[in-house]
């Protein structure tokens, strides 16, 4: 029971901490999140653009969009291991739904609780990497990443999920 509660807890914390980005004032959408003994698997809809956004040029959007999916990204592995106390390591996977477009995986990673990264690093795409995240950032966007079949991810040639 306790991991329930504590679970319970993960999701409202989640829709009260991150209910607005910072560059998007839409909400996350928890796909999946799933506690086995100390791994927890957690999957989620990354913010669309902002609204306010739309008189900007689809480049700038796009930018916005995909800096706050990793802001968004470190903000729930840190709450993942601040309110799931038997958590030692989690598998996060972040999706992006284009209009018309299946969902497609951008963003994934093992990330370990005891993982520190310098304070001096100020790159959140650095952060990111160091935190054990994987992504293919290509001028400022997200662009999705490939399943490979042994398990990973790559960036050899799009597909979607």
């Amino acid at each position: 029971m306790k991991q329930l509660w504590q679970a319970v807890d993960f999701c409202r914390e989640m829709r009260r901490q991150l209910r607005f980005g910072e560059l998007s004032r839409s909400s996350l959408r928890l796909l999946r999140l799933e506690l086995r003994g100390e791994a927890v698997e957690c999957e989620w809809m990354s913010r669309p653009p902002d609204v306010w956004d739309a008189g900007l040029r689809p480049r700038t959007q796009n930018r916005n969009a995909s800096l706050q999916a990793l802001q968004d990204a470190l903000a729930l592995r840190d709450l993942i291991f601040s309110e799931l106390s038997g958590a030692q390591t989690a598998t996060l996977r972040v999706y992006r739904q284009l209009e018309g477009q299946p969902p497609e995986l951008i963003i994934e990673g093992e990330v370990a609780r005891h993982d520190v990264v310098p304070k001096g690093i100020k790159s959140i795409a650095m952060r990111a990497k160091l935190q054990g995240l994987r992504f293919w950032l290509d001028d400022g966007m997200l662009e999705p990443l490939q399943r490979d079949p042994r398990g990973g991810s790559s960036r050899r040639e799009p597909a979607f999920v």
